[in-house]
């Protein structure tokens, strides 16, 4: 199974590209805000309501959407503009801010408004999203992408390692109130830029494709017949679904019961510390992917054997009982987990038809992150019957089972 796209040129950093240089800043900015939301809302939230189900539908309003919404979205994108559709994102994302901070202001916040602007902000997430993997390929083209999607991963983890600092940092120097309104601010470079940014499909002189009506569940199934048709689309995408919904990031809820098992001094600085091994891990993966990456090519079986590795990392981490070897062994996830889902991600980038471009990647993004509100249940819920460590350890083998299963058929189908 190989790549029918063509090979990249060596030097294929797309920093080269100015637009993308401010497309990826604009975008670290609005996932910082993305996260600084989180800290600030959920603290006030909780300290409103002590409500552990509202705890859990935050979880399932921010993972949902991408479930339910993320392939008509890809359809929109295939007849509307990219841009517009990201602006819609952050105009959403303002919004709930500004519906936050009017509650904190009056103090009026009840339970179902928490509820409605989590809801607006899940939507915001599915809209920017799928549009901004869209608008990628037409600010880089094929030959830059595997790199730019690279580098928006590595945002994408350092927005949220930075985000939940500087979001703890407002509120103690601001308090919530201003600081939900200051962090709007973050959202207002992209949207700005987005208004005469030169990218899209008529930039490059790309005929639209078939006018298809936008029909929710029925544009989902369509995509997955077409999708059937390309080997290399669907095994990736049913690759990232298997990580999204056996795994996800469930296992970063379950961290501090890791840590307190771990038994290695305060349990708040060990769990602190094993998240950001995990971080610096990806961090690391990305950066020396984007300045080494060529001693790694991007093709279906260097995917799912990094995916493998990963799954075997999260294995053996359920079995830990030294802390520092947990340390070791979750460095190494970080580092496999962005390496296989930054190279699954732009496999579908580089092989998805262009008429059809964003129905299959609103079905990547409805796979990759929209399945993550089921892993939840794999790793959590399994947790509460057996013990996390066992919930994990079943979680993990179970991919990495799945994961097996699709490297051997692409290696028989590449025979």
């Amino acid at each position: 199974m190989t790549s029918v796209a063509a090979s990249p040129p060596a030097d294929s950093s797309a920093l080269r590209i100015p637009g993308y240089r401010t497309f990826l800043i604009t975008f670290m900015l609005a996932m910082m805000a993305d996260n600084i939301e989180h800290v600030i809302s959920y603290w006030v939230a909780f300290q409103k309501f002590h409500s552990a189900a509202l705890g859990g539908f935050a979880v399932v309003s921010h993972w949902l959407p991408f479930l339910m919404f993320s392939v008509p979205v890809g359809a929109l994108n295939d007849r509307f503009d990219s841009r517009r559709l990201i602006q819609a994102g952050m105009v959403l994302f303002i919004t709930a801010s500004v519906g936050w901070g009017y509650f904190f202001v009056t103090d009026s916040l009840q339970l179902w408004h928490a509820m409605v602007l989590l809801t607006i902000h899940g939507c915001a997430g599915v809209l920017w999203s799928t549009s901004s993997q869209m608008l990628l390929y037409d600010i880089v083209g094929a030959g830059y992408l595997t790199s730019a999607v690279r580098l928006n991963a590595t945002a994408r983890y350092l927005g949220v390692l930075v985000g939940p600092g500087v979001g703890s940092l407002i509120m103690k120097t601001l308090g919530p109130t201003q600081g939900i309104f200051v962090n709007v601010l973050f959202y207002l470079p992209l949207l700005l830029w987005l208004m005469s940014a030169p990218y899209g499909r008529h930039f490059r002189g790309m005929t639209a494709g078939p006018k298809r009506a936008v029909r929710g569940l029925a544009d989902i199934v369509q995509t997955i017949r077409d999708v059937r048709e390309l080997p290399m689309v669907a095994a990736m995408i049913l690759l990232a679904g298997a990580a999204s919904f056996f795994i996800g990031n469930s296992y970063h809820a379950q961290m501090p019961g890791f840590a307190h098992d771990l038994g290695h001094g305060d349990p708040g600085t060990a769990y602190t510390l094993l998240l950001a091994a995990d971080a610096a891990g990806a961090l690391l993966a990305g950066i020396l992917l984007e300045t080494r990456g060529t001693w790694l090519p991007t093709e279906a079986a260097s995917a799912m054997k990094l995916a493998l590795l990963w799954g075997c990392s999260l294995f053996t981490f359920a079995f830990m009982r030294s802390y520092p070897a947990a340390i070791a062994v979750l460095f190494l996830a970080g580092f496999f987990e962005l390496s296989f889902s930054s190279m699954t991600q732009a496999l579908v980038q580089l092989n998805a038809p262009d008429a059809i471009r964003g129905r299959v990647l609103g079905l990547f993004s409805m796979s990759a992150s929209g399945l993550r509100a089921f892993s939840g249940v794999t790793v959590g819920l399994l947790g509460s019957v057996t013990n996390t460590h066992a919930s994990l350890a079943v979680s993990a083998l179970a991919f990495v089972v799945v994961a097996g299963l699709l490297f051997l058929r692409g290696r028989q189908q590449g025979a």
